[in-house]
C-alpha cells in the first residue's frame, strides 16, 4: 500500500504535469495568433502590391521622365514577392507613396478614369491593411506580454518561445 506522502507527492506532480501543459497550450496559442495576423497583412501587402503593375503602365504613359522610380517599384515588388519580408514592404510602400505622388503632380493624369480607379483601390488595400496592421500589433503586444510576465516568462524560457516585433510601414498614405 503506498503511504500517503507518495500520493501527496504523486497528487501534486499531476497537478504540476496539468499546469505546465495548459500553460503551454496559452503559448501555442497566441503564437499562432501573431502568426495568422502576420498571414493577414501578407495577404493585403500582395492585394495592394498585385496593383502595381497596372499603376506603373498607368504613369508610364504620362511619366516617362520618372523611368527610374518607376523601374525601382517594379524591382521592389519583385523582391518583396520573393521574400515576403516586412522590411521591403515598407520600402516599396514609401516608393509607392512617391509614386502617387508624382501621378497627382500630372493634370491629364489625375483625371485619368483608370488612375483614379487604381487610387481608389490603393487607398482601399490601405485602409484595410491598417486594420491587419492593428490587429497584428494587438496580437504581438499581447503576446510579448504574456511571455514576458512572471510565471509565463519561465514557461517561455524553458520552451523556446522569443518575442516578436511589431510592424510598422513608414509614410503610410
Amino acid at each position: 500500500m503506498l503511504k500517503p506522502i507518495i500520493i501527496l507527492i504523486i497528487i501534486i506532480l499531476f497537478i504540476f504535469i496539468i499546469k505546465i501543459i495548459k500553460k503551454y497550450n496559452l503559448l501555442i496559442e497566441k503564437r499562432n495568433a501573431v502568426k495568422q495576423s502576420k498571414s493577414s497583412i501578407d495577404v493585403y501587402l500582395k492585394q495592394k502590391f498585385d496593383l502595381i503593375p497596372n499603376l506603373v503602365e498607368c504613369v508610364k504613359e504620362y511619366a516617362t521622365h520618372e523611368q527610374n522610380l518607376l523601374e525601382s517599384i517594379t524591382k521592389l515588388r519583385t523582391e518583396y514577392n520573393e521574400s515576403m519580408n516586412f522590411e521591403k514592404a515598407s520600402e516599396l510602400n514609401n516608393k509607392l507613396n512617391q509614386l502617387i505622388v508624382i501621378g497627382e503632380n500630372y493634370p491629364e493624369l489625375k483625371s485619368s478614369n483608370n488612375f483614379l480607379n487604381l487610387q481608389k483601390n490603393l487607398e482601399k488595400m490601405e485602409d484595410q491593411l491598417q486594420a491587419a496592421r492593428r490587429l497584428y500589433n494587438i496580437d504581438v503586444t499581447n503576446y510579448n506580454t504574456f511571455i514576458q510576465t512572471f510565471p509565463n516568462n519561465v514557461y517561455a524560457l524553458v520552451f523556446g518561445f522569443k518575442p516578436e516585433s511589431l510592424f510598422e510601414l513608414e509614410n503610410s498614405k
